[in-house]
């Protein structure tokens, strides 16, 4: 496990403090972050209000470009303390934290570039970054198992599901009239979703006995087909046993979810 001991190099300090949350001081950052990441999500939650907008519009600028300023350097931060400063910038995590910010930076450059200010809200999955931090790494890891696991099994079932309402979705726009709604064969497999899903949002609704008996049976098996999924990543869940209980991120490529032992980067071989 990595350690904050003083006499480390000062980037391995940084390293620590920032991807990991096993340390005070790695826990205290993470808090931190996870507060601002909260606000400044609420903060564009409350922009999109018109009449608060109307009068607190300066407020929440100034505030948003305190909110981009420190994710800019935390941003920064993150790329000098890693020893693969591109790879880190061209993950997930690193993408997501330059688009969290790159927005304000644009509408600045452009101001007709203000609808850009929704790609803020990717902010809210740099939650997931700081999950970690209250004892959920292990489940979370669980469930990331389970769900990969489960995958192959979900887009065959979705395939599936797909046939079905296509052949459905047919069977309707033969027995139906366009007066009802039925138009077309996209517009019906569009029914046969709605209707499936059981939804039920009645823009279209079949005006014949038999296209109303294919609708009941399509209800009912809405149900059981709304059930699948659910018992395939269950049953994955509770044979997932595999459980990793740290931080560790490792220095040179931030990979994580290495055995507590680990000395070495099972990804790219670089030392913890």
């Amino acid at each position: 496990m990595a350690t904050s001991d003083t006499n480390a190099p000062w980037r391995h300090r940084l390293h620590t403090v920032i991807f990991e949350a096993d340390t005070p001081a790695g826990k205290r950052f993470d808090v931190a972050l996870l507060w601002a990441i909260l606000l400044s999500v609420g903060a564009v939650l409350v922009e999109s209000v018109a009449s608060v907008r109307a009068t607190y519009g300066e407020e929440l600028r100034a505030l948003e470009f305190v909110f981009t300023g420190l994710f800019t350097v935390e941003y920064v931060l993150r790329l000098v303390a890693v020893k693969r400063p591109l790879k880190y910038a061209f993950s997930f995590y690193g993408l997501v934290d330059l688009l969290s910010i790159l927005p304000t930076f644009v509408e600045v450059l452009l101001p007709g570039a203000a609808s850009l200010r929704v790609v803020r809200m990717l902010r809210l999955l740099r939650v997931f970054r700081v999950l970690k931090l209250v004892g959920f790494l292990r489940e979370a890891q669980i469930l990331k198992d389970a769900l990969r696991a489960s995958q192959r099994k979900i887009v065959v079932f979705l395939s599936a599901v797909l046939v079905l309402v296509t052949l459905l979705g047919t069977l309707v726009y033969m027995v139906e009239d366009a007066e009802a709604g039925f138009t077309s064969i996209p517009r019906s497999m569009y029914w046969a979703i709605v209707t499936v899903t059981t939804v039920g949002y009645g823009d279209i609704a079949p005006q014949t006995v038999p296209g109303q008996v294919i609708a009941s049976l399509m209800m009912i098996l809405g149900y059981a087909i709304l059930a699948v999924p659910t018992g395939i990543v269950g049953a994955e869940l509770a044979r997932t046993t595999r459980v990793d209980t740290n931080t560790q991120a490792c220095p040179g490529c931030s990979a994580e979810g290495h055995d507590d032992d680990a000395a070495y980067c099972k990804h790219c071989g670089h030392a913890l």
